[in-house]
This record gives structure tokens, C-alpha cells and sequence, in this order.
């Protein structure tokens, strides 16, 4: 008995010892700006066989306490009580839907699996998902919603995705894409949906976000990876970590982009009229690597993902062999949000909306904020500025800070924005349960940027000459002394 004692005693200080480690994580070398922005200090990778764990417990925010605003903006309460609250859809009448929403149930995992649900239980992401759509309404126009109505809970599985346009309302269950039939105003969502296309269901990221085009002809449609670094397999990574078109007329779809580990926040950039997304990079290259990042998607892009992060750095864990002259054709992203900030929503100002001078022409993004980082990263809102071209420049800018504590936890974590009729910003803050709303009193509304029309270059149809020689035989004109 003794021996036995003695042995459970060096097994439970092993364990410990572990949790410890695991818990005490690999400290970041440099700030979330040095990793952000155009031009990103991307470091070497410092491979973690298990991955630095550093969770920010939410504790909730008292009825007095509210996030902090950049100076010259104000935030308050647009709605609290709700039940994890993460996107959200402004309607042209000025009603907004939240999808309170939980991912799915898992399948077991074993212990990886079991410590997984552990940590995201700290993170405040567990529980059962609450699957219901729900209509929040400012009828008066003060700011605050002092109407709510459960639109929808019949079929719906851990729904994220929103969209609206010509009298039908989708939604991006985790497992398919569904149109119903809805009318502006109506507070009750009824009738059977009409599945538009099954979606790989589930996996390490389960949100779908939607995003209709501006002639309401084509739906788009988010799909996070089933895993880090696709080391389930490449089947298991069918149809994900990719964007799809949905032809609504015919019902088509194909496969937009891809090598997009987990694309998230869906928005038309009003210079360029280009699709922009938030993504989410893989993890266990250290706490400063790989930038989560905003980039526009053209159509055919690929971003890499699992074999190659920012165009050019090959990630040596994936053992699976990549697609034939994959570094031909990969895309570097437009701009770094900072590593493992976990971005999520974004929103672009498209005029009309009073956050004053300081926020106007450029992209708002929610960073939900870090679980493998030390120190944490994330958990707040910035403002990344525009160019006159529709480009990123600069440093991400903070609009809403004050969630982390400064004792290991953290009030809440913003998940989404959007746009409310007044011409405020809402932030879902799911952990919290509350839809703050962000304003510079007194403002007036922002001008829309002005659009930048381009002439491509015509697509080449054919192939004239030898192409070998033809890099050789560029004609030039003679110098014949007159500086030519």
C-alpha cells in the first residue's frame, strides 16, 4: 500500500508538473503592432508539440461597467441577456438578428478531445448551443433595443451566417445553407426553409458566415478547416477552409477561394467593390506566429493554407503533399491583424455612420481574443484606415479596449459588428450576453468613399510565338547617342 502510495503521489506531481507547463506557456517576444499591418515582422516558427495555453476566464460585467471607447466615442447597451450572442444582420428596416448560437456537439476526441472541451469550458465557449435567431428593434431611435422577439429556433443547428435581400432570409446552419421566406417587420419566422447546399458539417470551426452581393444574385459562403494543419488528412478538409458561390437563380455552387484556414467576417469593400474576409491562421508555430490577417478574395485565390502561410514561408509539419506548383500561384495577405488575435467580425464604413473623423473610411474588425498566448492578444475592436485607393495602411487602431482585467480574466470578448440605423456601431459580446453600441455624439454621418474605377488588362486568349525566345527578344531602341 505504501509503494502504491507513493507511486500515485509521483504520478499526480508529473501530471501537475505538466498542466503547469502547458498552462504556463511560451511567452511572446513581440507586441500585437510589431505583428500587424502591411508589412509584419513575421518571425521564425518555434514549433509547439502541444500548444501554449493562456484562457482569459470570463467573469461578466457589472451593471455599471462598460468597455472602454476611443477618445471621442461613447458606448452603451443596445441589448443584454441574451444567450451568446456572435453575428449579427442589420435589416434595411433598421430590426437587427443575433444568432445566439453554441458549436454542435462533439464526438468524443478522447483526451485531447476532453482537454479541448476543458479549455474552451474556461473560455466560456461550451454548453449547448441555444440555436435561435432572434429580432432586436429600436423603434424610437434612442440607441437602445426595447424590443425583442425570438424570430426562429425550429431548424436550426449552431446557426451563424445571416443574410437578407428580395424577400428571403438565409442562414448558415454549421451543416447547410438555408432560405426562408420572410417580410421586413414580421416578428415570427414561418413556413419550411429551402436547403441551398449542404456544407461539411461540424469540425475545429464550425461558424458559416454569409454575405449576399450587392445585385443579390449570388450568396457567399464561409467554411472553416476541420483542423490546424490538416493533419486529420486532406478528406477531412473537403470543402473546407475555402469560400463558396451559391448561384441563387440555379442553385449552383462552386468553390471561390480557398487555402483560407477559417475565413470569418464577409464584407464588399466600397472603393473596389472587392470581397474582403477576416481569417484566422494556424496554430503551435510559437505566440508570435502565424498573424491572423484581413486580405481581399478575388476569385480563384489561394491563400496557402495548410502548406504555406504569408505566400512564401512553408509550414515543414504538413506532411501531406501540396497541389503542383502551389507556390506558382498562392496569394500573400493584405494586411496582418496580429498573432492569434482571433478575428472575426468585420464591417466597413460605407458612409452614413457617425464615429467621427478618426473612424471614417476604412474596415472595423472584432478580435476575440487569444487562448494559446502570453500575453493575451485580442479581446477588443480596431479600426483599420483606408487609403483614397481602397487599400489598408497603417496600424490597427483600437475603438473598444477594457475586457481584459488585467488578472487573467476578461469581462467578455467581442465576436461581431454591424451597423445600426442611428449610424452607431453594434459589437456582439458573447461570453457576456450583451450588444454594446459604439457612437460619437454629436457626429455627423460619414461620407461614403468614393469608388475606384479600373480598366483590367484584357485576358490573353492565345499564344503567340515561342515563349522561350520571346523573354529574349524584347525590341529596344537603338542608343544612337541622344539618350535613347
Amino acid at each position: 500500500m505504501r509503494k502504491l502510495l507513493i507511486a500515485l503521489a509521483v504520478f499526480v506531481i508529473l501530471v501537475g508538473g505538466f498542466v503547469a507547463w502547458v498552462w504556463q506557456g511560451t511567452p511572446g517576444k513581440h507586441t500585437v503592432s510589431e505583428l500587424s499591418g502591411t508589412a509584419p515582422l513575421l518571425v521564425d516558427p518555434r514549433e509547439e508539440s502541444i500548444p501554449s495555453v493562456s484562457i482569459a476566464e470570463p467573469v461578466g460585467w457589472a451593471a455599471n461597467e462598460a468597455p472602454l471607447a476611443a477618445q471621442g466615442l461613447s458606448v452603451v447597451r443596445f441589448a443584454e441577456g441574451l444567450d451568446h450572442p456572435r453575428t449579427m444582420l442589420t435589416l434595411p428596416n433598421g430590426d437587427i438578428l443575433v444568432s445566439e448560437t453554441r458549436a454542435p456537439p462533439g464526438k468524443g476526441g478522447g483526451p485531447l478531445g476532453w482537454i479541448a472541451g476543458k479549455l474552451m469550458s474556461r473560455a466560456g465557449a461550451t454548453g449547448p448551443s441555444p440555436n435561435t435567431v432572434v429580432l432586436l428593434r429600436d423603434a424610437d431611435g434612442d440607441g437602445k433595443a426595447e424590443a425583442r422577439f425570438d424570430l426562429r429556433k425550429d431548424d436550426l443547428s449552431s446557426p451563424s451566417g445571416l443574410a437578407w435581400g428580395n424577400g428571403k432570409l438565409y442562414i448558415a446552419n454549421h451543416d447547410a445553407v438555408l432560405a426562408f421566406d420572410y417580410a421586413l417587420g414580421e416578428i415570427a419566422l414561418a413556413g419550411k426553409p429551402v436547403k441551398l447546399m449542404d456544407l461539411p458539417p461540424a469540425g475545429n470551426h464550425w461558424m458559416r458566415n454569409l454575405l449576399l452581393s450587392p445585385d443579390g444574385k449570388k450568396l457567399y459562403v464561409a467554411v472553416g478547416s476541420a483542423s490546424n494543419i490538416a493533419e486529420k488528412g486532406i478528406e477531412a478538409e473537403q470543402g473546407r477552409a475555402a469560400i463558396w458561390e451559391i448561384d441563387i437563380a440555379s442553385g449552383s455552387h462552386r468553390q471561390f477561394a480557398s487555402g483560407l484556414r477559417n475565413a470569418n467576417g464577409l464584407a464588399w469593400n466600397p472603393s473596389t467593390g472587392e470581397l474582403w474576409t477576416t481569417v484566422n491562421e494556424r496554430d503551435q508555430l510559437g505566440p508570435d506566429l502565424v498573424p491572423d490577417y484581413l486580405t481581399n478574395v478575388p476569385v480563384g485565390a489561394h491563400y496557402g493554407w495548410p502548406w504555406v502561410y504569408y505566400k512564401k514561408f512553408i509550414d515543414e509539419r504538413v506532411q501531406i503533399t501540396p497541389p503542383e506548383f502551389l507556390d506558382d500561384y498562392v496569394r500573400k495577405p493584405e494586411y496582418a491583424l496580429g498573432a492569434h488575435v482571433a478575428a472575426l467580425g468585420l464591417a466597413f464604413d460605407t458612409g452614413g455612420h457617425r464615429l467621427g473623423a478618426n473612424f471614417a473610411n476604412g474596415a472595423f474588425i472584432a478580435r476575440h481574443g487569444s487562448w494559446n498566448r502570453k500575453p493575451p492578444s485580442g479581446y477588443d475592436v480596431v479600426f483599420v484606415r483606408f487609403d483614397a485607393n481602397g487599400n489598408p495602411q497603417g496600424l490597427p487602431i483600437p475603438v473598444l479596449t477594457g475586457f481584459l482585467t488585467g488578472k487573467g480574466t476578461t469581462h467578455g470578448r467581442p465576436t461581431w459588428v454591424a451597423w445600426e440605423k442611428t449610424g452607431g456601431l453594434l459589437v456582439s459580446d458573447d461570453t457576456a450576453g450583451i450588444i454594446w453600441r459604439v457612437i460619437a455624439s454629436g457626429s455627423t454621418p460619414s461620407a461614403a468613399p468614393k469608388f475606384v474605377a479600373s480598366n483590367g488588362l484584357p485576358p490573353v486568349k492565345d499564344l503567340k510565338g515561342d515563349p522561350d525566345e520571346a523573354r529574349y527578344s524584347a525590341s529596344f531602341k537603338k542608343d544612337d547617342g541622344a539618350g535613347q
